[in-house]
Parts: C-alpha cells; sequence; structure tokens
C-alpha cells in the first residue's frame, strides 16, 4: 500500500497527466484511441490512484505527442 508521501506523489501526477491532456485538447477516449491503454487504466492514472510503471507511462506520454520528462516536470509548479 502506497504511504501518504507516494499518494501526494500519485495525486500531483495525475492532476499533470491530465492538465497535459487538456492542454493537447484531447479527451480520456482520444489517449485510448492514440495507445494501447484502456479507459479505466487512463482514469486511474490521471486520478492518481494507479502506481503505473514507468512503461504505461511512456505509453500515455507518447499518446499525447510528449515526453516521460514533461510529463514528470510537475514539481515546478507546485
Amino acid at each position: 500500500m502506497a504511504t501518504t508521501r507516494d499518494d501526494e506523489f500519485l495525486k500531483a501526477l495525475g492532476r499533470r497527466a491530465r492538465a497535459l491532456r487538456k492542454a493537447k485538447g484531447m479527451t480520456q477516449e482520444g489517449v485510448v484511441n492514440a495507445s494501447v491503454l484502456d479507459l479505466r487504466q487512463v482514469g486511474r492514472i490521471e486520478r492518481g490512484e494507479s502506481n503505473s510503471t514507468i512503461c504505461v507511462l511512456k505509453t500515455y506520454a507518447d499518446a499525447l505527442g510528449i515526453s516521460l520528462k514533461e510529463l514528470f516536470d510537475f514539481q515546478s509548479e507546485e
């Protein structure tokens, strides 16, 4: 089970993922269509409920046309 600190990190990552997706004008369904991820998985990532593997997060980033670095560049925003 994730610790509180881990939970905070996952929530921040999820907020960043959602913000980037919306900035690209994409829906969650658009991410699904541009990747091999399923809708539940995308939702869990964006809600910070999923401790996803780096490969899954790379797939998410690729679907948005961004780098993993950009996906993880959320600590400067907080």
